[in-house]
């Protein structure tokens, strides 16, 4: 269980650095070239050293300042997120430091000369991939990452929508730094990056949680849900169901698997009845055992109303009714249907 624990998080580190690598060299390579401000703690770390650059002829390297913000942010992933979470978000925030302070040197110029929408395309994506690689291994780059984690881990809000939101603060500071002339098209450019690098992330993060659905029509069910069940580790539910057609009463298979094991289970069920009757739907979310969690915030429970116990003039018990409780205490006039009428804002009195 140790070994097989260890094999799991060197795995989960090794793509987090990976994924880490490809983000550094699209934003070193494609975007910071064209002073495009991205947003994360990357962007706020180009806006301190625009901002520096002029008041103090000394720009902050991106690199620096990105890893002095990070460190604050950790103290807040530490309370919320996990010890876990904060180790690997050390790691990741190190890590994405030293190739971004390493490889914009060997970038003075984008790869794609001449062609700014072409470099921000390449590099956005390349971001996109590399964040949504280091947060499907539980992994981060820090910065707007963590609150996003912290979102993500409270509630089913989209990651890349709620980092979405935070980053237009950032990229609106290009406006402020370069002026509207000169501003204008770089922040747009940098709301494309931010839809592009949020849609990217969003389909490497949900492509590894997205779900099949299977339904399974066939003479041979009970084989092909004993190997689901060994071969595939899956569940089966079985239904009863009847062909209108033939009146005759049918076994029917309901499995859910993650999408990457449905080619699997196609083979398990060609293998056994290649003539079985097969549909195969996506499904948007499955929660419960052997899936994701579903974090929906509880309602509080009402307050319960104190019930006073009434006596009719002859002494018998009146049960409340729930009109009881809307009928104020002193008695209402009664309404002529005119009256109704105005009251329900209809002509007729037929709202």
């Amino acid at each position: 269980m140790q070994r097989s624990q260890l094999l799991t998080g060197l795995k989960d580190y090794f793509f987090i650095t990976f994924g880490i690598a490809i983000y550094a060299f699209g934003f070193s390579a494609f975007l910071a070239p064209e002073n495009v401000i991205t947003g994360g703690m990357a962007g706020i770390g180009q806006v301190l050293y625009y901002f520096s650059l002029k008041l103090f002829g000394y720009g902050i390297p991106v690199a620096v300042s990105m890893y002095a913000i990070n460190i604050i942010m950790l103290a807040i992933a530490f309370r919320v997120v996990g010890k876990q979470f904060v180790i690997r978000t050390i790691f990741g925030v190190t890590i994405i430091s030293v190739f971004i302070g390493v490889l914009q040197p060997f970038f003075p110029e984008p790869i794609v000369k001449g062609q700014p929408f072409m470099n921000v395309i390449i590099g956005s994506m390349l971001a996109g991939v590399g964040v949504g690689l280091a947060i499907v291994h539980n992994g981060s780059t820090g910065g707007t990452d963590i609150v996003g984690a912290i979102m993500s881990k409270k509630r089913n809000i989209s990651f890349g929508r709620t980092m979405q939101c935070m980053d237009i603060c950032t990229i609106s500071c290009t406006l402020l730094i370069f002026g509207v002339h000169d501003g204008l098209p770089r922040f747009v450019y940098g709301l494309i990056t931010l839809l592009i690098v949020s849609v990217t992330m969003d389909q490497v993060i949900n492509s590894n949680r997205s779900s099949v659905q299977f339904t399974i029509f066939s003479k041979k069910w009970e084989y092909i849900a004993t190997a689901i069940n060994n071969e595939a580790h899956r569940g089966c539910t079985v239904l009863n169901g009847m062909g209108w057609y033939s009146k005759k009463e049918v076994k029917v298979l309901l499995v859910i698997c993650r999408r990457l094991e449905a080619t699997n289970i196609s083979r398990i069920i060609k293998s056994i009845d290649p003539n079985a009757f097969v549909t195969q739907a996506a499904v948007q979310g499955v929660y419960g055992e052997g899936f994701d969690e579903l974090k929906t915030p509880m309602k509080k429970p009402r307050k319960a109303h104190h019930v006073e116990t009434l006596h009719s003039p002859q002494g018998h018990e009146i049960i409340p009714t729930a009109a009881s409780f809307d009928t104020p205490d002193r008695p209402q006039p009664a309404h002529t249907p005119a009256e109704q009428a105005s009251h329900s804002g209809h002509p007729s009195g037929l709202a």
